[in-house]
């Protein structure tokens, strides 16, 4: 036995003694935990570290920039078509409506115009300005064929 470990030695078990029992006093209130743990805080000055430079880190930043760039180019060549369609859309009935109030505008003016064409209001003016109808005497006709018309000509 003498080559056994001291853990397997059954005597040593006997001899422990028993934990006592301390009475404890109702107000106190218990231990938080870690609070025996000290924990100190050391500035740490790394201002005059060089970080060494990556050979590999260079040419992977451009190939993501790359790789960014390549999907950004194309998305927009998938979305341009929907966007420019939707633009397109909006650009179209704007015109429709537009179409819609001028032929409104076109009906009103074309009213207004009939109205102050109207044979009743034109006899109406002529009567405020004293204007009469000529009669058939007061007429006289132009032709174009004779050249020696005395009426259209003064001479002095």
């Amino acid at each position: 036995m003498a080559t056994m470990p001291a853990f397997m030695r059954r005597t040593e078990a006997a001899a422990r003694p028993t934990a006592v029992r301390v009475a404890r006093d109702p107000f106190q209130l218990r231990p938080l935990p870690q609070e025996d743990v000290f924990f100190y805080c050391k500035r740490i000055d790394n201002s005059r570290l060089v970080r060494d430079a990556d050979p590999k880190a260079r040419v992977s930043c451009w190939s993501a920039i790359g790789a960014a760039s390549l999907a950004v180019a194309l998305l927009t060549g998938v979305l341009a078509p929907s966007v420019a369609s939707t633009l397109a859309g909006y650009k179209m009935e704007s015109l429709r409506s537009e179409e819609r109030r001028l032929v409104d505008e076109r009906r009103t003016l074309e009213l207004q115009e009939a109205e102050l064409l109207s044979p009743e209001r034109l006899e109406k003016l002529a009567k405020n300005q004293n204007l009469v109808t000529p009669q058939s005497g007061q007429v006289v006709h132009l032709d174009g064929d004779k050249p020696e018309s005395s009426v259209a000509m003064v001479v002095k």
